[in-house]
């Protein structure tokens, strides 16, 4: 069996991938997970994958670093959200690349050439990473070297039995119960175990306003603001027939509405 390392440090990207790669490719076994450069160095050395799926960006060691220490070790796949970038950089040089979020239909063309590389190579990793992928990587590097948000860019959220990453833009509002915060999108409803309290901390406070101890609402997704025969304050959803009540503590957000 093929064996692979990933790493990334969003843990979300790392559960992601793990699943679409169990999904297209259930014969690869994912020995280990590192959150930056240095522990996907050390993860080779430990455990010999044949693959190692690096993600360009990350705190202390980048990607681009490690891979020049990993070497001949293992085949490198660079893991990316920068789509207009990348496909260049990568479709000149012997490496492979993964676009997050990953998608099955884009994962599987990855997943055959890497395949079909191994193949060929009777089963090892192949050539390291050459000069001339370096230079465009690290042209790469420098168009995206802004700073990382640090707010939550995505949701893992659970419809069924599958797993779905979803892009908090997308998202109307979180509204939660004993168990469960709802995770209400145009098209869907979906589940997750964070409290909105958790969610409230790690969210963009200009895009997501809490309106209530259980309620978080996109400011994007709020049509107006109305008022029942009890004088409690709504708030009306964009295509949405539910109406979320604001908390008194709240009601300063709409002053200026």
């Amino acid at each position: 069996m093929p064996t692979a390392i990933i790493a990334d440090d969003e843990r979300l990207m790392r559960d992601q991938l793990r699943m679409r790669l169990e999904q297209v490719w259930p014969e690869l076994e994912i020995v280990g997970e590192a959150k930056n450069g240095e522990e996907a160095v050390e993860l080779v050395g430990q455990c010999r994958p044949d693959l190692t799926f690096l993600d360009i960006r990350m705190p202390g060691k980048t990607g681009m670093e490690a891979a020049r220490e990993i070497g001949e070790r293992s085949q490198i796949v660079f893991v990316t959200a920068y789509d207009q970038y990348a496909v260049e950089a990568f479709e000149r040089g012997a490496v492979d690349y993964v676009l997050k979020p990953s998608e099955p239909e884009r994962l599987k063309v990855t997943v055959e050439r890497l395949k079909a590389r191994l193949e060929a190579n009777n089963g090892k990793p192949g050539a390291t990473v050459n000069d001339s992928v370096t230079a465009m990587l690290s042209q790469l590097a420098e168009k995206i070297a802004a700073p990382k948000p640090k707010h939550l860019q995505w949701i893992q959220a659970s419809i069924g039995q599958d797993l779905r990453m979803i892009p908090v833009e997308e998202i109307l509002f979180f509204r939660s119960d004993e168990k469960y915060t709802c995770v209400q999108t145009e098209k869907f409803e979906a589940l997750i175990r964070k409290p909105v309290r958790d969610l409230a901390e790690e969210l963009d406070p200009s895009l997501f306003w809490q309106i209530h101890r259980a309620t978080l609402v996109n400011v994007n997704a709020i049509e107006g603001v109305t008022r029942d025969i009890r004088g409690r304050h709504l708030v009306l959803i964009k295509g949405r027939p539910e109406k979320l009540e604001v908390s008194r503590s709240f009601l300063h957000l709409f002053k200026q509405m």
